[in-house]
């Protein structure tokens, strides 16, 4: 056999990435803690803690919503506001953390992802259902389609940079090439169910309205999480992993830990608990 027939007979398989063992129930515990922890920033800190250092005396703090009698443009602005500043400070710390294990280094990924994406998808899902955080900022603004028009042009535009920014550190500093396809759909699928599934049980137990499931928790889960299904598509074909390749093994604290959060998030948070200054 010619030399050049036989390299091309073995490019293929010199080219197939190794088959992925990354530990499923440590990847699905570090999303479920990713997840929880964007949803109390968004509510909890954006919302809720805004609102009582400025006025509020006490309000209902669920899963779904912050709900007082107390609420202004900061209070409503405060939710997508903190989670991008969130989701900056945590792209910091991916960069800069070279010798951070994978497992960490995939949470900080993740976490940052659900925070770019909840903070620059509001903007769109406002702009354009005339519902939510920002439909309340601009409702006294004029004139109105004009803000609307705006909020869903920087919902765009800034949601492709976000899907682009996390898909380009997926690579660099979690380290997945794009040559492992497969890997990388999973690593991207598996956030986007466990953060569905976790946000839509727990968002119905609460007492405010079972249809904020459908009308705010739904669209900030399913909607602005589904940059990580075609995140690949947008990642520059020269961009290289620059920390070392691992896998996520088994760590019982990432799971154990993700367990216990869950059932307080789902039994307790779910359920509504009352803030007062």
């Amino acid at each position: 056999m010619h030399p050049m027939s036989a390299n091309i007979a073995n490019a293929p398989e010199q080219q197939s990435p190794k088959p992925s063992t990354d530990d499923s129930l440590t990847v699905i515990g570090i999303c479920l803690i990713a997840a929880m922890l964007t949803n109390i920033l968004h509510e909890g800190v954006g919302h809720g803690l805004i609102a009582l250092a400025t006025g509020a005396q006490s309000g209902l703090l669920t899963t779904v919503a912050w709900s007082s009698d107390f609420e202004t443009g900061l209070v409503q602005a405060g939710g997508t506001l903190v989670n991008l500043a969130a989701g900056v400070m945590l792209w910091i710390a991916l960069r800069g953390l070279k010798n951070a294990s994978v497992s960490l280094r995939y949470f900080l990924l993740i976490c940052c992802a659900y925070n770019l994406f909840s903070g620059t998808g509001y903007f769109f899902f406002s702009g354009a259902s005339n519902f939510g955080d920002w439909a309340a900022v601009i409702s006294d603004m004029r004139p109105h389609w004009m803000w609307r028009v705006l909020l869903v042009c920087v919902g765009v535009v800034s949601y492709f940079l976000a899907v682009r920014v996390i898909g380009v550190g997926l690579v660099r500093y979690v380290a997945v090439p794009l040559a492992d396809r497969r890997r990388l759909f999973r690593l991207m699928l598996i956030p986007y169910v466990a953060a569905v599934l976790l946000v839509g049980v727990a968002g119905l137990l609460n007492p405010i309205s079972p249809l904020l499931v459908l009308q705010s928790a739904l669209p900030a889960t399913a909607g602005a999480y589904s940059g990580l299904l075609w995140l690949r598509y947008c990642v520059p074909s020269w961009t290289k992993p620059e920390r070392t390749e691992d896998e996520i093994r088994r760590n019982n604290i990432w799971i154990g830990f993700a367990s216990a959060a869950a059932i307080f998030f789902v039994a307790i948070l779910g359920r509504g608990v009352t803030l007062h200054r």
